[in-house]
Parts: C-alpha cells; sequence; structure tokens
C-alpha cells in the first residue's frame, strides 16, 4: 500500500473530528506548496508583493468576502472559507482548539451533531461578518475586506459543549482545573471586546458561531436538533458519490463456445474446490464448512442435476 492509499483509508476509517482536521491541514499544505512554487518562479517580486499577488489570485476564491455582491459571484466561499488558513499560528492554534473541544463534544454528542455545528456555526460566522461589516458605519473600513479560518466553526463547538455541560473540567496550564462555563465565558467578552480591534471581522464571526452554538444545545434540549437537516443533505449528496454496487451477473460459456484449454482449466479448478470442501467435510463434519464453501457445495450439487 503506497503513501496515497494510506492517507485515503485512514480519511475513510476516521471519525468526523479526524476528517474536519485532515481537511483543514490537507488544504493548508496544498495552498502552501503551491505559494512556493509561484515564489521559486516569479523573479523580481519581493515577498510581500508575492503574498499580496497571491491573495488577490488564489486565495480569494477560499476566502469568503464582505461585500455582498462579490459573495454573490463567489457564494460557495462560505463553506472553503472555514476550511482556508495560510498562517502556521493560525492553523495550529485552530486545530488544537478543534482537537480539545471536538473530543469533550463527541463524548457527549454524535460524530454527524459537530459536522452540522461545525459547518452550521462557520455560516452563522460569515453572515454575521458581513451584516456587521455592512450595516455599522464605524465597521465601514473593513467593507472590502475577507475573511478566513475555521474559528467561527470551532467557537460554535465550544460554546455548544460548554452549554451542554458547563461544569466539565478541563486543567489549564499555569492555571489548574478551570469549568467549561468560565472558558466559554471568558471567549465571549474577550470576542466582544476585539471589535474594536484590527481583527474586527473575525472577531464578530466568532460571535456568529457562539450565537449558533448556544442556539443549537437550547433546542437540543429541548428535543430538536436543528442540524439534523444538513446531516440529511450530506448524506443524501454523498449517496450520489459512493460507487454503486456491481450487480453480480454470472454466465457460463457451454463447451462449443470453451476452447479445449479453457475448458479443462475450468474442470480442474472445480475439482480442486470440491476436493477441498470433500477433505474438510471428512475432518469436521458439514458444520465446519464455511458459507462460502456451503454455497459452492450447493451450487455444485445443483449442476450436477
Amino acid at each position: 500500500m503506497n503513501l496515497v492509499d494510506e492517507i485515503k483509508l485512514s480519511f475513510r476509517k476516521g471519525n468526523i473530528l479526524f476528517r474536519l482536521i485532515f481537511i483543514n491541514v490537507a488544504l493548508f499544505v496544498a495552498l502552501g506548496l503551491l505559494f512556493v512554487v509561484l515564489r521559486l518562479f516569479t523573479p523580481g517580486t519581493s515577498l510581500n508583493e508575492l503574498r499580496a499577488n497571491f491573495s488577490e489570485n488564489f486565495l480569494k476564491y477560499f476566502m469568503v468576502p464582505s461585500i455582498p455582491g462579490e459573495l454573490l459571484v463567489r457564494p460557495w466561499t462560505l463553506i472553503t472559507y472555514m476550511f482556508t488558513h495560510f498562517n502556521f499560528l493560525h492553523i495550529l492554534f485552530n486545530m488544537l482548539m478543534l482537537f480539545w473541544f471536538g473530543r469533550i463534544f463527541m463524548q457527549y454528542l454524535t460524530g454527524k451533531q459537530l459536522l452540522s455545528t461545525y459547518i452550521l456555526g462557520g455560516l452563522a460566522g460569515a453572515l454575521l461578518y458581513i451584516l456587521f461589516v455592512n450595516g455599522f458605519p464605524g465597521l465601514r473600513e473593513h467593507l472590502g475586506s475577507s475573511m478566513l479560518g475555521a474559528s467561527a466553526s470551532i467557537m460554535a463547538i465550544v460554546i455548544a459543549i460548554s452549554f451542554y455541560v458547563p461544569d466539565y473540567t478541563i486543567y489549564m496550564l499555569f492555571i489548574g482545573p478551570v469549568r467549561l462555563k468560565y472558558i466559554a465565558l471568558a471567549f465571549i467578552i474577550l470576542d466582544v471586546l476585539m471589535i474594536a480591534s484590527d481583527n474586527a471581522g473575525g472577531n464578530i464571526a466568532h460571535l456568529g458561531g457562539a450565537i449558533y452554538g448556544f442556539w443549537f444545545i437550547s433546542q437540543f434540549r429541548k428535543g430538536r436538533d436543528i442540524g439534523n437537516w444538513l446531516n440529511i443533505l450530506l448524506d443524501k449528496i454523498a449517496g450520489i458519490f459512493k460507487s454503486r454496487p456491481k450487480l453480480n451477473v454470472s454466465y457460463r460459456k457451454n463447451a462449443q463456445q470453451m476452447s479445449d484449454e479453457e475448458y479443462n482449466r475450468n474442470k480442474l479448478e472445480q475439482q480442486k474446490d470440491i476436493d477441498h470442501i470433500l477433505d474438510k467435510i471428512a475432518q469436521g463434519g458439514y458444520e465446519s464448512l464455511s458459507k462460502k464453501e456451503k454455497e459452492t457445495l450447493f451450487k455444485m450439487s445443483e449442476n450436477k442435476k
């Protein structure tokens, strides 16, 4: 098995949390490698100019824009932005947060609920970001900006599990045991205060994710899973692309259609199978046969009738 096959197998067998981390990291690596190639083959351009060109020519097709007109042209960015990173520390911190809180989430809720919370929390973050930047005069300086990163999606997961098991305690370095409800409260307060910073759009998106996470849990406690429709939709989409099982159509050539060599080879293989099955019956009885061997024996007996 080569490396590509091993990666595919790990992706298929991994849980939803692993797959989310895998997609984020894979896209980060792919964009990073593309930037390296451009760096090597673009002469006479400074690194800052290259980054600006890369953002304009490539990254913008993954980042969600703040201008509604641009969003209409690139609607897929509502999804792609929440899997896209271009800074190492950014993806490192986000994936650690996703891993830590995602594991706690999956102790109490399902992988499908983690997935729907991630995606719908990310959508809520993007929509609140666009609404605030366009709606508040003090944020108009951010109009024309674009956003990327999984932070809003992760915030939805953090807030959801923090309100579902508020007294769950984790041990933080230099601090000690801290309950999830206090961590969630600290995140929300910081994001509200940081709206006045240069990264106002990102912090607004965090709050959008937090709102969805709180709404999801408040409804889930009432017996409603507001993200279930998304999982149903994703299952249907996945079903379209799944390879359908091939029909097991069998046919036999008659003696006239076979060459002597084919006929003799088939007879020899059948006889070997029969001998093996008869030996097994002699040693351990009929019940020692596997299901497949019993089916083979039945077919052989039918053919002789």
